[in-house]
């Protein structure tokens, strides 16, 4: 039996200070983005073109239209916003900035609240400072992770390391391996662990410099790095960050491409910011 009050597993009901606290973070995110020269776009719930963007489709919940074309409902802003501002209203619009307030939803019954920018050609330093921007104005104390998914990418095509062991962060069978230039990069976490690559793979090394000349751009401590992070979005294919704050995801985004348009982008989790808040209170 489903009583009249309960609601579906992992959707969001926000009330009193919970919905207080949503409201003010968006407002101080919009007012800042604003500030920074970025447009609002608010896309549309149903996407013809979700699943290009996801590896398993498993979390997009599908529907039909009128035609009987498959549509899903909005598990991912970031695609639809490159699409659309690319694709449909280029033409009328001159910003490469942009910022959206929304939700997604995936299978069976999550929403999740973000507040998320792209810039269609920008650079990750300019996407990571603004949304350490955010979270200093939100007032968040967080750790910001540094990684590069070309890394895990090289070393499941080029030296047989299987990615579902990176993705699993399995360091343990990853050590296994018994290959003492994996071992030292297992064990890079701070930017000064960067300043001696010395028995790394000249192209593993490229990679990992890039990391290096990106946080020497970026206004933000405390910063680590995580060179065998590994992200299932089909789009990221280079510099990628995230920022946690007691072990809870605040932030995640970097560098992608979509459909031969390059960009860098963000998404600010605003649940996740709510909880922190409402435990300092």
């Amino acid at each position: 039996m489903i009583f009249e009050h309960e609601i579906p597993s992992k959707s969001k009901l926000y009330f009193g200070q919970s919905a207080k606290i949503k409201r003010e973070i968006e407002a101080i995110c919009a007012d800042t983005l604003y500030s920074e020269g970025y447009e609002e776009i608010v896309t549309p719930l149903f996407s013809y073109h979700q699943h290009i963007s996801f590896e398993d489709e498993k979390p997009l919940l599908h529907l039909h239209d009128e035609h009987n074309h498959t549509v899903t409902l909005r598990a991912d802003s970031t695609a639809d916003v490159v699409r659309i501002v690319t694709k449909r209203i280029g033409r009328t619009a001159d910003s490469k900035k942009w910022f959206y307030i929304q939700p997604a939803v995936s299978y069976p019954t999550k929403e999740q609240y973000q507040v998320g920018a792209e810039i269609i050609d920008g650079s990750f330093d300019e996407v990571v400072n603004i949304a350490s921007k955010l979270v200093k104005k939100l007032e968040l104390e967080a750790l910001l992770q540094i990684s590069n998914m070309r890394i895990p990418i090289l070393l499941s095509q080029k030296y047989g390391v299987d990615l579902e062991l990176l993705h699993d962060t399995n360091i343990e069978s990853i050590l296994k391996l018994d290959t003492p230039w994996i071992s030292k990069l297992v064990r890079i976490h701070r930017p000064v662990d960067l300043d001696d690559l010395n028995g790394i793979p000249e192209d593993i090394q490229a990679e990992l410099l890039l990391i290096k000349e990106s946080i020497e751009k970026i206004d933000y401590e405390p910063v680590i790095v995580a060179p065998l992070y590994y992200a299932k979005m089909r789009y990221y294919g280079s510099l990628t960050f995230r920022m946690f704050q007691d072990n809870e995801l605040l932030v995640r985004g970097g560098d992608y491409s979509i459909e031969d348009v390059d960009a860098s982008g963000f998404a600010l989790y605003t649940d996740e910011c709510i909880n922190q808040k409402m435990r300092n209170i």
